[in-house]
């Protein structure tokens, strides 16, 4: 169930487009967004004084998704960006922003096939977003035609001017029949050029300027790690074991994101907590209290409800999911690294993200370093560390009187590795032997007919489906976050799969596989029965 907002602020929009923004994991309006939508809502011609990165995208894509007749299959609005990659970005979220209402939008660049793009024309859209010189040569082919627009926008105008564009854009909006015409023009900088453009071709515009406060985060490591998104929490909490996290805020899109997250962190033993708008005070005030007294390691947070913490102690901020716009990225990572300490910020991105991550690194013009997931071996290394430290303290506390004739008798005995690595093994693992291991399995799935320390689970999949052993092994590593070298032996028939796993990881399989998807097919797994 899709969270739906009532109102984006106190911005009045659409259902349609209030549906596809929540989608999107917009809370709040930026502050562009807040200042720019009612004036174009209301048909003001519009400069925004704005860097790549505040939210401007959305601050003119929302009032021209709500302005578009969606009946009428002509062009009514377009937008002129410097280049190909902007021109696909905004499209995309546009297009987004449109999703519900079935808005038609166009990207339209150089390098890409021109005879697509006009039969793509002739087909009709309402809104076009493209490059001055490819928009010009549409223009003078007559496959484009500007009559029936209403509203230009052009984007990143002072980077138009510095790549030569000014007389194409020129060209362009004389195209544009001026009575109805709306113009919004954003620029990072707004240099004579710029303000003569708007002098020539607008109406009395509202100006709007973004202030860039607060973009200086100097004391916050900066990393990011690419993840997929079915094994994104397996990441974080691989993640989270690496590092030493005093206290660390997650991040999350949306409310229903949050809740998620938290219930699979607790899932995993993890002490986590929600804050995002749904809580009552009295709940947020709770939550913060256990947060402040370190009753909860890590707090699950959107944008919105995070607003105004001050916390001095948290070591970590980490951005499960990357923030729509760049500035928020700098509002996040603003709760670590306070009061002269130093803090750690860490973003998962998928491979489709980068663009969003570069747009980062030039707002706050720092480059954010990629680090490598850590291995499981890593994590045990990691894990292993942590005991020699504890051991360590315990000794040069010197209270170990009464275990220390324990393990005078024993030495007496066996050898003193042994007497050591006995004792961390039933401090970590608690007085259970291999052989009761086996049986629990055993008393756990029965007898499988699996090879010792394995357990052989069923699937109703098999040649019929084409399904190879690789299959097989690329599913359940990727589902259930368990190496795949250490999968055992895959017997495949014509109808069914058999296949094995370690005992220790066999629980986590199944409630990961079972009534999963593979190639198409819901696939039942449940343990085998003896041979």
């Amino acid at each position: 169930m899709v969270e739906r907002l009532q109102s984006f602020g106190d911005i009045v929009l659409s259902k349609q487009v209030l549906q596809s923004i929540s989608e999107m994991g917009f809370e709040e309006p930026s502050p562009i967004q807040k200042e720019t939508i009612p004036l174009v809502m209301e048909g003001l011609d519009l400069i925004g004084q704005a860097q790549t990165g505040t939210g401007k995208t959305a601050a003119f894509g929302i009032p021209i998704v709500e302005k578009v007749n969606t009946k009428f299959q002509a062009v009514q609005a377009i937008v002129v960006t410097p280049t190909r990659e902007l021109a696909v970005q905004v499209s995309e979220e546009i297009g987004k922003i449109g999703k519900y209402r079935h808005i038609k939008i166009l990207p339209i660049y150089g390098g890409q096939s021109i005879d697509r793009q006009i039969r793509a024309l002739r087909f009709g859209c309402q809104v076009v977003v493209g490059t001055p010189g490819r928009l010009l040569d549409h223009l003078k082919r007559g496959t484009l035609r500007l009559q029936y627009v209403e509203i230009v926008v052009l984007d990143e105008a002072d980077e138009m001017l510095d790549m030569g564009f000014i007389e194409d854009i020129e060209d362009i909006l004389k195209q544009v029949p001026t009575e109805k015409r709306q113009v919004m023009l954003f620029s990072a900088t707004m240099p004579l050029a710029i303000r003569k453009l708007a002098r020539n071709y607008m109406k009395d515009p509202k100006t709007i300027t973004v202030s860039q406060d607060e973009l200086t985060v100097t004391l916050t490591e900066q990393v990011f790690y690419e993840t997929r998104e079915k094994i994104k929490v397996d990441a974080l909490c691989r993640i989270i074991d690496m590092e030493d996290i005093g206290q660390g805020i997650i991040f999350c899109r949306t409310k229903r994101g949050v809740d998620e997250l938290v219930t699979s962190l607790e899932a995993r033993g993890y002490f986590a907590d929600a804050l995002h708008g749904d809580l009552s005070q009295q709940q947020r005030d709770r939550v913060m209290k256990r947060f402040r007294d370190g009753k909860i390691e890590l707090l699950v947070a959107t944008d919105v409800a995070a607003r105004g913490l001050d916390i001095e102690n948290v070591t970590h901020v980490i951005n499960f999911d990357i923030p729509q716009d760049p500035e928020s990225y700098v509002h996040r990572i603003g709760r670590t690294g306070r009061a002269g300490r130093k803090g750690k910020a860490i973003t998962l991105i998928s491979s489709r993200e980068y663009r969003q991550l570069r747009l980062i690194e030039r707002l706050i013009k720092t480059r954010i370093h990629r680090q490598e997931l850590p291995s499981l071996a890593d994590i045990s290394e990691r894990q292993a560390d942590n005991l020699k430290n504890q051991l360590i303290k315990l000794m040069q506390s010197n209270h170990l009187g009464t275990y220390r004739s324990v393990v005078s008798t024993l030495l007496e005995e066996y050898d003193s590795t042994d007497v050591a690595a006995a004792a961390l093994k039933y401090a970590v693992e608690g007085a259970i032997s291999d052989e009761l291991v086996e049986e629990e399995n055993e008393e756990t799935f029965g007898n499988t007919g699996a090879t010792p320390g394995m357990v052989r689970l069923f699937m109703n999949i098999g040649r019929l489906q084409q399904i190879r052993p690789q299959d097989i092994v690329r599913w359940i590593a990727e589902e259930s976050g368990i190496p795949g070298n250490i999968i055992g032996m895959i017997n495949i028939y014509e109808k069914f799969t058999f296949v094995e796993v370690p005992a220790e990881h066999a629980n986590r399989v199944l409630s990961c596989m079972h009534q999963n998807m593979i190639k198409g097919r819901k696939v039942s797994v449940e343990p085998a029965k003896a041979r």
